[in-house]
Parts: structure tokens; C-alpha cells; sequence
């Protein structure tokens, strides 16, 4: 099922995938409205399904809005399935570790004969080049890419908190299958085409590469990083919570004295603009600190608000549930946990014009979709019903 009038509908996804990275690619293209198919292994499907402590949440989080068939891809007869969809299909997304679709009868030059059209998207490690046949991970290219580096205080790199690097390869998917799209629209040709983790973290770091070669010096990580703004970081407020506070400018300067009756450091010569506040950032900070401790977080918020400075009162995710700014009508969509219960996740972080960019459907259960599916592709009932019995399929 797709939406009709949700931007991609009428595209048809094949989705081999698993953990983030490729189900990311999935999700934005369901969201979208394309017709995403999640091909799981049979018999237990995605082993991401029963992933403990951090990494929990990852199915239920990128497997919304998708279709779900299990196959036997190490079968004759369940391979053939896989094809007869992929004639079918307007593309694919896989991020199987490399050689794995290869093995499994499903790699791009095995397949492309069958569909000419076909938009073939490789989620990888690397792209090409001497580490292209490497496994990775989002974490392994984190510390590789220099960004953990730059995430941690010196001496101690650290992983982001989120898997930013799955994430960005996968979304860079979705901008090189879109492009392909359109080169179809006009050549009649698919293509095969591949993201990649790594190249995913060096992107991130161009304004850190960029930096280093303007300045000539080492970049140092940003909890030790030269300050380009004099006051832009968390403060303490009298109740004990933290709130980052950004002055970037000198008007946002010349509102925070004039509200907190700071009259003598905005007539300082030493402290009259930008480039000469962050000089005087060991004497400042403190000033600031005191100005900020005085009030609590609520009273920060709406000054800050007011007056029009940025700010930021330091968060966890389980603030994120009960955000005014996300449960005001489309941040959040309903989803259902594993085990029954129901919470709130947040929507694809876009707006395409006048369109609902919801929630269609639970991620699925383990070959949930797969009579549907396969009915679609021509099977009948009986057929179904017998690869079903020799374990090439498994239908929920």
C-alpha cells in the first residue's frame, strides 16, 4: 500500500537490509510514500529485530511504513522469489557486508539482466578504493574519520551519541537514488551506485580539514576547539539544571546587559565586540556564569526567548517524548514497541508541501506481507502455499 498522493508513490523499493544504515534509506523512501519491501532472512528475519541494550530500539525505529517478506535466499527456490521481485522493482537498497548479495545469487551484475531499469543502491563500508572490500561499522569509521577525535576531550576520543554516521550513508543513499530516478526518467536506464560509512564521516569533517589547512595548525577536539564566539556554551541555573547559551553577535550582546542591568560590561572598551570578547573569554565566562546562576531555568528560557538570544536548555531523550515543539501536530508519530506497548518517535524532519508525511503502517512482523506480496508478483495461492512448506518462504 502506498499513499497516493505522498510524493514517491507509485516507486517500488526493495529493501536487503538490516541494523541502520540501509533500513534509514527504507524509512525516508517510505515515509516519502514509495512502496519499501522489506526482505528479511528467513526463518527469524533481521537479526536487528532482537538486538539488547543500546542498540533495542534500532528496528522499531527505521522499519516503519514498509512491507515485509521473508525469504530463504540460500535456496533455489527462494532466490527466485527475491527475483522475480527484482524485475519488478524500481530499485534496491542492500548493506550486506561486501560479497554477501554476491553469494547470495543477488549482486547487481547477477541481477541487472532482469530489469534494466533497475536503480541498484550499494550501503557499504567504503566506496571504491584500496579498503572497499572492508567491513565496517558505524562507530569503527567514527574513530577512523577523525570524528570521534573531535567528539571527545583530548586524549579520550568518543563516539557522537547517535549512530549520525548510519544515518548520513543511508540518507546520501536516498540523494544518489533520486538522482538515478530522474536520469531514468530521461535515459530510460537504471545504474548501480553505492553510499558509504566512511566517506560519510569525511564529509562531516570538511570543516575541520578546511580549518586546519587555512590555519596550519591541528585541530583540536571541540571540548578543547578556539572559540570563534565568545559566550557559547551550558551555564548552570539555580535550580541545578544547565542551559547552553549562544551570544554570536554583538546585538545579542548588547540585549543580554541591557536586560540582566549589565550596564558596566556593555560600556567595557575590552568587551566591545565579538573578537575582543573572546579575548577576555577567562575574565567573561565567570561574569556570565554569576548573571546566569542568579535564575532558574524557567525564568533563563523565557528572558532568552524573549529578548532573542539563542538558547538551549540541556536535554535527554526522554525530554524529547514531551517537547511542546515536537508534539505540536507532526513531530511525533505513534508507534508500537515489541511488547505491545505504544510510545511516541519522531517523523522524518521534513515539510514537502501540503503533504502528511506519516504513519501508514507498524513496522512489520516477520513475513507479514508476504502472501500479499507475492500474489502481487503473480504467484497463486498454491504456489505460495507449497514454498511456504519447504521453508523458501515464511508467510506471518
Amino acid at each position: 500500500m502506498t499513499t497516493p498522493d505522498l510524493p514517491l508513490a507509485g516507486i517500488r523499493v526493495l529493501e536487503f537490509c538490516h541494523t541502520i544504515m540501509g533500513p534509514t534509506a527504507g524509512v525516508i523512501m517510505a515515509d516519502l510514500g514509495a512502496d519499501v519491501i522489506k526482505v528479511e532472512p528467513a526463518p527469524d528475519g533481521d537479526k536487528t529485530r532482537r538486538l539488547p541494550g543500546f542498540a533495542a530500539g534500532f528496528f522499531v525505529s527505521f522499519n516503519r511504513n514498509k512491507r515485509g517478506i521473508a525469504l530463504d535466499l540460500k535456496s533455489d527456490s527462494g532466490r527466485a522469489v527475491a527475483h522475480k521481485l527484482i524485475a519488478g522493482a524500481d530499485m534496491l537498497f542492500e548493506n550486506y557486508g561486501p560479497g554477501t548479495m554476491e553469494r547470495l545469487g543477488c549482486g547487481y551484475e547477477q541481477v541487472k539482466h532482469l530489469n534494466p531499469g533497475l536503480i541498484y543502491g550499494a550501503l557499504k563500508g567504503f566506496l571504491s578504493g584500496p579498503y572497499e572490500h572492508r567491513p565496517a561499522l558505524d562507530e569503527v569509521v567514527q574513530f577512523m574519520g577523525g570524528l570521534a577525535y573531535m567528539t571527545g576531550p583530548p586524549g579520550q576520543p568518543l563516539r557522537a551519541g547517535a549512530s549520525v554516521i548510519d544515518m548520513m550513508g543511508g540518507t546520501m543513499a536516498v540523494v544518489g537514488a533520486l538522482s538515478a530516478l530522474e536520469e531514468r526518467r530521461r535515459t530510460g536506464k537504471g545504474q548501480y551506485l553505492k553510499s558509504a560509512l566512511y566517506e560519510s564521516t569525511a564529509w562531516l569533517m570538511t570543516q575541520h580539514m578546511a580549518g586546519q589547512a587555512i590555519t596550519r595548525r591541528p585541530v583540536p577536539p571541540m571540548p578543547a576547539r578556539e572559540g570563534a564566539w565568545a559566550v557559547y556554551e551550558p551555564f548552570e541555573t539555580a535550580d541545578g539544571d544547565q542551559i547552553f547559551i549562544g551570544l554570536t553577535s554583538d546585538n545579542h550582546w548588547r540585549r543580554f546587559c541591557v536586560e540582566f542591568d549589565r550596564p558596566d560590561l556593555l560600556d567595557d572598551p575590552a568587551l566591545a565586540s565579538n573578537e575582543a570578547r573572546v579575548a577576555e573569554r577567562p575574565r567573561l565566562l565567570p561574569l556570565v556564569a554569576d548573571i546566569v546562576k542568579a535564575r532558574t531555568t524557567t525564568e533563563i528560557v523565557e528572558i532568552a526567548e524573549r529578548i532573542g538570544i539563542p538558547f538551549a536548555p540541556v536535554a535527554t531523550a526522554a525530554d524529547l517524548f514531551e517537547d511542546p515543539q515536537l508534539n505540536s501536530g507532526i513531530g511525533l508519530l505513534p508507534i508500537q514497541m515489541p511488547n505491545g506497548d505504544w510510545t511516541k518517535l519522531p517523523r522524518l524532519p521534513l515539510e514537502v508541501g501540503d503533504h502528511a508525511l506519516g504513519l501508514q503502517r507498524q513496522a512489520p512482523a516477520v513475513g507479514e506481507h508476504t502472501r500479499e506480496i507475492m500474489a502481487e508478483a503473480g504467484y497463486s495461492g498454491d504456489e505460495i502455499d507449497a514454498l511456504i512448506a519447504t521453508g523458501a518462504v515464511v508467510a506471518a
